[in-house]
């Protein structure tokens, strides 16, 4: 019975690292439709946010099947309560990098701003996130959870940076306002993203501890 339990949330576990190891790419997708210009990355933003949609309800009635079916106490409840209020933050942030790529494809024809600001390293720190949360989960890492949320602060930080900057472009010369809009919008999503990647970080520690993350 013990063996059987381990083995569904084995299953569960892996497909919330799948989960995140296609948010991780679509990341890279969405920094190449908007700082490299490449127009194919949007189509293939689009079809891994498809998988990233088929993992979530597939892994949530692998959830649902397991609470029925081996009533999982302690560690192993707090794991299953973790994955199931986790996937819609990790399915939202798949969504954000399709509206980031979908953005990016409507400048691409457009003289960037300095490469579109502080956007590109926004998106290498939101990668950095990903790769550090997986870690985080699928090692039960406290530390590597804790760390992962202070480096949202850098991307916290780079979003008032854009957004400063877009409002100084803005006056500076009206004809930039429809750009600088858009691009202001690619901020909030990026910020949204880590949001949400701190919104799983937040929960590694109570599924291992049984604590809740103090404030920071």
């Amino acid at each position: 019975m013990r063996e059987a339990l381990e083995h569904e949330l084995r299953v569960i576990l892996d497909g919330a690292l799948d989960m995140l190891s296609l948010v991780e790419r679509m990341l890279g997708l969405a920094r190449a439709a908007l700082v490299d210009r490449d127009s194919a990355a949007l189509e293939s933003a689009r079809a891994l946010d498809l998988q990233v949609d088929a993992l979530e309800h597939r892994i949530e009635a692998e959830c649902l099947r397991t609470i029925a079916l081996h009533q999982p106490v302690a560690t192993d409840l707090r794991l299953i309560a973790l994955i199931l209020k986790s996937l819609t933050d990790i399915e939202r942030m798949g969504d954000y990098c399709v509206h980031v790529a979908e953005d990016g494809a409507e400048l691409s024809n457009s003289e960037a701003f300095k490469k579109h600001v502080a956007l590109g390293r926004m998106l290498e720190r939101l990668e950095e996130m990903v790769a550090h949360l997986k870690k985080a989960v699928g090692g039960r890492d406290v530390e590597l959870a804790r760390q992962t949320l202070r480096m949202d602060d850098e991307v916290d930080d780079l979003y008032e940076s854009v957004q400063r900057e877009l409002v100084t472009y803005m006056l500076e010369d009206p004809r930039t306002i429809g750009k600088a809009l858009v691009l202001m919008r690619v901020g909030r999503s990026l910020e949204r993203v880590g949001d949400h990647i701190e919104n799983v970080a937040e929960r590694v520690e109570y599924w291992v501890t049984g604590q809740r993350m103090a404030a920071s």
